[in-house]
């Protein structure tokens, strides 16, 4: 069978995607933008992509195609109703960037909630050197131990962020975006008691109807002054011009991103116009983007298809 990969890039060209080769004839595209995709796919019978648009459109042409590969965990770049009309099955890759995620989770919290940008500027600028005592604390910071940790999407990301924080000394709640989960080690509350009780909110849920604009400014004006929001699930959970409204207004202390509202970030975002570290730090989508995490991508990419080649259901987000 004919793979293509359309987004070989996403998984960083430091990482192998040769056993593919493998599984069928691959052609291979470092990168794919939306008017390339109905002409890279037209012969194919698995695609393999990330972010592309994969809809009834761009695959119009694509009567071969009997599988769609994501290298990653969400899917909404699908039309999964399309992909069922046609008879094309939907895999992805689940758990392969849990750790790096919750990783990167206290990575963007530390940084905020320590100041540590204005700490090693202290240092770096001499200005420590220069000092005659030991110390520098004109900034002030606190502890993680007795504060409310909530979260947004108890899936296996929300719960490593919650073992993690409760190791800290966190107390942990969590809102079921979804509706429907079957968590039963914290303590689930309703939307509005998240925010207003949270020191530290971090989100993990997918992008759907239910949660996109789900931190929108009604919602950021619940939370405490001292709150501190973290975003490593899909931009568009918050609003990215609320949210700049509420860090410059300072109707809570700081936020730390992986994802804003459109990716890349355009110029015309106003959460580009912040330079103060101290209130907020964006990194390019890279949470989940391990060397381990991306090696298992593809490790568990190729696991799928193979599945597929023997009659196996892996992995399957549609009907099909």
């Amino acid at each position: 069978m004919k793979i293509v990969i359309l987004e070989r890039n996403s998984v960083g060209t430091d990482v192998s995607v040769d056993c593919l080769k493998e599984l069928g004839d691959l052609e291979i595209y470092h990168n794919t933008v939306a008017g390339e995709v109905e002409d890279r796919v037209k012969d194919a019978d698995i695609v393999i992509a990330n972010k592309v648009l994969l809809n009834r459109e761009t695959l119009k042409t694509a009567s071969s195609l009997k599988l769609i590969c994501e290298f990653a965990t969400g899917y909404d770049n699908v039309d999964l109703e399309y992909c069922n009309e046609k008879g094309i099955r939907v895999v992805n890759v689940v758990d392969y960037s849990t750790a790096a995620v919750a990783q990167h989770t206290f990575a963007l919290c530390f940084y905020i909630l320590e100041k540590l940008n204005h700490y090693d500027n202290y240092v770096k600028s001499g200005k420590y050197a220069a000092q005659d005592r030991f110390s520098n604390f004109d900034i002030p910071f606190t502890e993680l131990e007795g504060k409310v940790w909530g979260i947004v999407g108890m899936g296996n990301i929300g719960k490593r962020v919650a073992k993690i924080a409760e190791a800290f000394g966190c107390k942990i709640i969590f809102y079921s975006a979804s509706g429907n989960s079957t968590c039963t080690e914290y303590k689930r509350v309703e939307l509005d008691t998240l925010l207003k009780e949270a020191d530290f909110l971090s989100l993990h849920c997918p992008l759907s109807d239910r949660t996109r604009n789900l931190i929108n400014l009604e919602a950021l004006k619940k939370m405490k002054k001292t709150a501190i929001l973290i975003n490593v699930a899909r931009g568009p959970v918050v609003n990215d011009e609320a949210l700049y409204t509420a860090l410059t207004e300072n109707i809570i202390a700081g936020a730390g991103l992986d994802v804003t509202g459109t990716e890349p970030m355009r110029d015309s975002n106003p959460l580009s116009k912040i330079m103060d570290s101290n209130k907020l730090i964006i990194t390019p989508h890279l949470a989940w983007a391990s060397i381990e995490a991306r090696r298992r991508v593809v490790e568990e990419t190729y696991k799928n298809i193979k599945a597929f080649y023997e009659g196996e259901k892996r992995n399957t987000v549609g009907i099909c």
